[in-house]
């Protein structure tokens, strides 16, 4: 792949810059590159989308019992997105990383020691040695290392998440005379008995990630959610457990989606370490500290957005959940992209293939801005039409009209953001990515206060818009640049 790239790549790597534009001819041409974006890409971004949409069928289900309910719910969902992606995000990127950097550099020594025994081995010995090699299970010590820090992670988050309910939900707006308050309690602390299965399950799809086996995670999250949306109505109708029946469906999807994965990755990977020293806790808590700094302030946004969308009123709060909903599950699309991206750039970076993570880079971000567009224009005319399935209210249909044009505006952006984060990762980039997000965050959040005081449920979108700008633009920053390890573009 390296060499059908050099020739483009050497032109043009005085000006960093132009890496966005390069080979912009061929951004949908589904060469030796393209095969492999979409190969990884497509089903990472369904397997992504899977979960969102879930939790769309269960605020679909929950409007139609009350706005009360709806906007309690979306206040439980928020705050557990908010603890889960503090664990989850460092833990699933950094594990990607590793493992395809792991498995490139066991792939490249394997071919080595083949080539020196193969010319003192005969055709049989060879066949016999073939063999094994496809019998014997793949030693990444990545992947032992992610179950661990999961499991670990997700029991201290479930029982936090249990104990501490009533003051969580009280600083997100949920005071204690508030109709709210109830139904999100029972929502958070039956939901939160899953977190050991969502870390679990995460961890293990970073792990997939990184070996390029994205088919995997997405049958398996499929198989979930759609027990989860099988369940729901069960649950929450016919045994009148209202929101209740909806956590419990949720909790049951996660644990069937852990056990599918755990038994198919047990016979790819050797799970057992031999030893502590082989898991390599440090090199992960090293990094993941990074990225735990970057995504307490990449969420703290979002979830400062629904706190004061819950402190407008239950209203506002069922309108914003709504449109966060939508606009979180249409934005994970570009998540695939991301997930692509960091893949064949860490495989690329492990081997020194600079030719090949140019190229990478650059049609990523180029597909991802297309879908952006895309995902635009289908939102801003399809929501207008699909609002009233969430709910029949009219002043809660009302404000989603208001939030429409904002989630659809801001696909573009949205997927630059989402694909920088990728690409950024896949070049093991960690401490830019954590130091540059902790600046966007104090400007939005500065933003935030200013916006929703004076403009209320607009003014909460337009600083989620100046708030995804910032990232896309931090992004695109570091590689325009050609600076970090990416300096090898400046030539």
């Amino acid at each position: 792949m390296a060499e059908k790239y050099s020739m483009t790549f050497s032109e043009n790597r005085s000006i960093p810059l132009f890496i966005f534009f390069k080979d912009i001819r061929l951004v949908l041409k589904l060469d030796e590159l393209g095969l492999e974006i979409a190969r990884i890409a497509l089903p990472a971004a369904l397997a992504l989308t899977a979960d969102p949409i879930a939790s769309l069928v269960d605020t679909i289900f929950i409007g139609q019992i009350g706005p009360i309910e709806l906007a309690a719910v979306g206040v439980s969902i928020a705050l557990f997105n908010q603890v889960s992606r503090i664990a989850i995000f460092p833990l699933v990127s950094v594990t990607t990383s590793f493992v395809a950097e792991e498995d490139t550099c066991t792939k490249v020594s394997s071919d080595s020691e083949s080539l020196e025994n193969g010319s003192t081995l005969d055709s049989e010995d060879k066949i016999f040695e073939i063999a094994k090699m496809e019998q014997d299970k793949k030693h990444i010590p990545s992947a032992s290392s992610a179950l661990i820090i999961g499991g670990i992670l997700g029991l201290i988050q479930a029982l936090f998440l249990i104990f501490a309910a009533k003051p969580l939900l009280g600083f997100m707006g949920v005071k204690s005379d508030s109709q709210m308050l109830y139904p999100a309690q029972q929502y958070l602390k039956l939901r939160s008995l899953g977190a050991p299965a969502v870390l679990l399950s995460l961890a293990m799809q970073g792990v997939f990630r990184g070996l390029k086996d994205t088919k995997t995670p997405l049958y398996a999250t499929v198989a979930g959610d759609l027990t989860n949306i099988v369940l729901d109505p069960i649950f929450m109708f016919v045994f009148k457990l209202g929101v209740r029946g909806a956590a419990i469906s949720h909790v049951i999807s996660q644990y069937l989606i852990s056990l599918i994965l755990f038994w198919r990755l047990k016979e790819q990977v050797d799970l057992i370490p031999p030893s502590l020293k082989y898991l390599q806790f440090g090199r992960f808590l090293r990094n993941g500290l990074l990225l735990l700094m970057r995504v307490i302030a990449v969420t703290f946004c979002v979830t400062l957005a629904a706190s004061m969308a819950a402190r407008l009123g239950s209203t506002q709060m069922a309108a914003f959940q709504v449109c966060l909903q939508v606009w979180l599950a249409t934005s994970l699309l570009a998540d695939g992209l991301a997930v692509a991206g960091q893949a064949i750039l860490a495989s690329a970076f492990a081997r020194n293939d600079h030719s090949c993570a140019a190229s990478t880079a650059c049609r990523v971000l180029q597909l991802g801005l297309i879908l952006g567009l895309v995902l635009a224009m289908i939102l801003g005319f399809g929501l207008h039409f699909g609002a009233r399935i969430f709910t029949k209210d009219v002043d809660v249909l009302h404000l989603i009209g208001v939030g429409i044009p904002f989630v659809a505006a801001s696909q573009p952006i949205n997927a630059l953001a989402f694909v920088f984060d990728g690409v950024n990762f896949g070049a093991s980039d960690f401490a830019y990515s954590a130091y540059s997000m902790v600046m966007v965050a104090i400007l939005s959040i500065i933003v935030l206060f200013i916006l929703s005081s004076t403009s209320g449920f607009v003014g909460i979108w337009i600083a989620l818009t100046i708030y995804m700008s910032l990232r896309a633009f931090a992004g695109f920053w570091r590689i325009g640049t050609g600076t970090g390890p990416w300096e090898f573009l400046r030539g």
